[in-house]
């Protein structure tokens, strides 16, 4: 149940604090005094979509919170669920919005996701607007209302997961048919690509190789010259690095009779002669090796040519891909012998799969239409009082064409308002008022199937009047049965009369800005604000005395 909501920097709200109280209230005010402007706040907070448009202007953060006692809803696995702070007493719902247009969301202090807060919201408030009048004549709305009557959720969930299964196996079936007819289709060219690969004979790491081979044979002369000359440089006779070296050594081991320190030197220095005499043996076996072979050359292009156009031809960069790509198509070829028993063994599974769904939806279809005859006859008895006498009301469920997550319903809302036109679909035929009235029996009846705290009326009396608003007004108080909120936002005053608490809207100006604001009526405030529903601006004591007769009614 919704307790307070405070709104902070929000359009034309600087600041605004509403206490809720329990059963039916009313929400009155002028056109353009704000009443939207509430809704759109509270809207926020149950996960709307953020604007910072809608930011009080010259503010940087708009707030909006909500205080909630939930105490006896079932929510407490949603609070564990989600792993956030139960507290039935005071749940405490805030939504934070930046002049950069960074939204965050709030469950009992706890930061959450919109979805989380939509999840909630939904728990908590159902807010009808004008415009979900519409959505009345659609099927999705429909086989809601007939859900929830059925309370059928276990049925609706068992045959979804049918659904799924049946979709997953046959979609499942569709991509491996789809792969043998492409397999079949492409077998002579597959074998083809693999025998040009295999006969290839290609090797992991082979090209490096060979390209490090193609460069030394094509730099052959250069390559033994600049050897041979490297070992030149360490092994002349007289001018050879190694010969001045070594007289180098027998000085330092000369010296070292009388300097002890150079004993060390010369240690070093033989290390260093012996690894240069290994370095100049393996350049003279290099440069030998070394030998310009035009034949091995031209072998060796070749190869690398033959590689080169499979990885250019099979969009490949190395060999390491090639033989992936090999692996890949022995595979497909390898399996195309057991895809007819693997389509046949799909093929069944996916028959029993969805004769388990047909059942599943026979028996959701069977929840449906016993719910559909409560319905009938419900909605029928609401209606007559609302100003519809001959009403008649009708579901046609029929077999669809085939099977979605709804189910296998075809289902529509028959409606007229008359006993000599026959029934045809609600949204073709009903006016807006009518369409308010249907609308405001559902509410009704789904009100008593859902443990819903609060309900939120914007103006659903739109099209009606007098003694039907009267009516409708009394069909609100009675939703409030069952610990249950009804908040009611009205022009007529039929309904504004009924209230057990009356809010007025109004706006307020100041030097700078226009505010909204929000107050409880009473007493003779109450009675001016009926009488000028009914007058108009100037009140009349014809007016006083009728809005006064109104609320005096009230407790009927």
């Amino acid at each position: 149940m919704l307790k307070e909501v405070h709104i902070r920097n929000y359009v034309l709200i600087d600041r605004l604090d509403i206490e809720f109280r329990d059963g039916f209230s009313v929400m009155t005010g002028e056109t353009g005094a704000g009443k939207s402007i509430i809704l759109g706040a509270m809207n926020l907070l149950l996960g709307g979509r953020a604007d910072s448009k809608t930011l009080r202007q010259g503010t940087d953060k708009c707030t909006i919170e909500g205080i909630f006692s939930i105490a006896g809803y079932g929510l407490e696995q949603f609070f564990q669920d989600n792993e956030l702070d139960f507290d039935p007493d005071e749940t405490i719902m805030r939504r934070e919005l930046s002049a950069s247009g960074k939204s965050r969301a709030f469950i009992n202090d706890t930061p959450v996701t919109l979805t989380q807060m939509r999840d909630l919201g939904c728990r908590l408030i159902d807010i009808h607007s004008q415009h979900q009048n519409l959505a009345l004549g659609t099927q999705p709305f429909q086989l809601d209302v007939v859900d929830t009557i059925a309370a059928n959720n276990a049925v609706k969930t068992a045959y979804e997961q049918s659904f799924e299964k049946w979709t997953e196996l046959k979609t499942r079936l569709a991509h491996l048919i789809a792969e043998f007819e492409s397999d079949n289709t492409d077998r002579s060219y597959l074998q083809y690509q693999l025998e040009a690969l295999d006969t290839a004979c290609l090797k992991d790491g082979e090209q490096e190789e060979l390209e490090q081979e193609s460069d030394i044979l094509d730099h052959a002369e250069e390559i033994k010259q600049e050897l041979f000359s490297a070992c030149q440089t360490l092994t002349a006779d007289e001018d050879g690095c190694l010969q001045k070296l070594r007289s180098a050594l027998q000085s330092l081991r000369t010296a070292s009779k009388n300097y002890p320190q150079a004993q060390e030197l010369a240690e070093r220095m033989d290390s260093c002669i012996i690894e240069l005499k290994d370095i100049a043996d393996t350049l003279d076996d290099a440069q030998e090796e070394i030998i310009f072979d035009p034949s091995r050359l031209e072998k060796v292009n070749e190869r690398l040519d033959l590689i080169y156009s499979l990885e250019k031809k099979h969009k490949k960069e190395n060999i390491a891909q090639l033989l992936e790509l090999a692996n890949s198509i022995r595979a497909r070829l390898d399996r195309s012998d057991s895809y007819e028993y693997d389509i046949e063994q799909l093929t069944k599974q996916t028959g029993i799969a969805h004769v388990e769904m047909e059942k599943q939806a026979a028996e959701l279809s069977k929840t449906r239409k016993k719910a559909a005859d409560i319905i009938i006859k419900d909605i029928k008895e609401l209606l007559v009082p609302l100003g519809i006498p001959n009403v008649q009301f009708g579901i046609d469920i029929q077999p669809s064409a085939g099977f979605d997550r709804t189910g296998h319903d075809d289902l529509k809302f028959m409606f007229s308002a008359n006993k000599s036109v026959p029934m045809q679909e609600l949204q073709a035929v009903a006016s807006g008022g009518e369409i308010a009235r249907v609308m405001l029996c559902i509410k009704s009846l789904m009100a008593g199937a859902r443990a819903l705290p609060t309900i939120i009326f914007d103006e659903i009396d739109t099209g009606v009047s007098g003694a039907v608003a009267e009516k409708m007004a009394l069909l609100m108080k009675q939703m409030c049965a069952g610990n249950r909120q009804v908040l009611a936002i009205t022009h007529l005053p039929q309904i504004a009369a009924l209230g057990q608490t009356h809010y007025k809207v109004f706006k307020t100006d100041d030097n700078d800005a226009t505010h909204t604001r929000i107050s409880v009526l009473s007493g003779d405030d109450r009675i001016r604000e009926i009488a000028g529903m009914m007058s108009g601006a100037k009140l009349t004591q014809a007016a006083l005395d009728n809005a006064k007769a109104l609320i005096d009614n009230n407790g009927r």
